[in-house]
């Protein structure tokens, strides 16, 4: 008989124990965002973004690929190393998710012009990131014309001062 009452003891302390797990689980689930929850505000300004992310972002980017003719020579700059086309490909990622972070509520200018320039910032971006992964140095190359021309564009209507 003593050897039943242990057993439902124990049985009762792990019936007891596994209610306050789904407990827990369930004030975790209810206090967990969800898919299209508004998210945080944001902590950056535009001006920090371009500054903090885009601007050093877009110059590994640009000055990965280049060539330089001198009397010396021609001398052709690009990637070697794996490690190197790694770092390309970050830039390329940082610039893309700078443009979902200046699409953010809050961040948007408006939802028209503003929305488009930075979707064609994400798409530049895409472009040399595929470069990067393809360790395509002409294209790379290519890739900075598409990104200039997104902040190029953006900035004529909105850059100010």
């Amino acid at each position: 008989m003593r050897t039943v009452h242990w057993f439902f003891v124990v049985s009762v302390a792990l019936f007891l124990g596994g209610i306050g797990f789904v407990i827990a689980a369930g004030r975790t689930a209810r206090d967990a965002p969800r898919i299209g929850d508004p998210v945080a505000a944001p902590v950056g300004s535009v001006k920090q973004i371009m500054k903090g992310i885009v601007g050093p972002a877009a110059a590994v980017v640009f000055e990965s690929v280049s060539t330089t003719v001198t009397e010396a020579g021609r001398e052709d700059k690009f990637p070697r190393s794996d490690a190197e086309w790694e770092a390309v490909g970050n830039s390329a990622v940082a610039l893309a998710e700078a443009g979902n972070l200046l699409m953010m509520e809050g961040r948007a200018v408006d939802k028209g012009e503003w929305i488009k320039m930075s979707q064609a910032m994400i798409d530049a971006a895409k472009i040399a990131l595929k470069a990067a992964e393809a360790k395509s140095a002409d294209d790379v190359l290519a890739s900075g014309d598409a990104i200039n021309v997104s902040c190029d564009n953006c900035h004529r209507r909105y850059q100010r001062g």
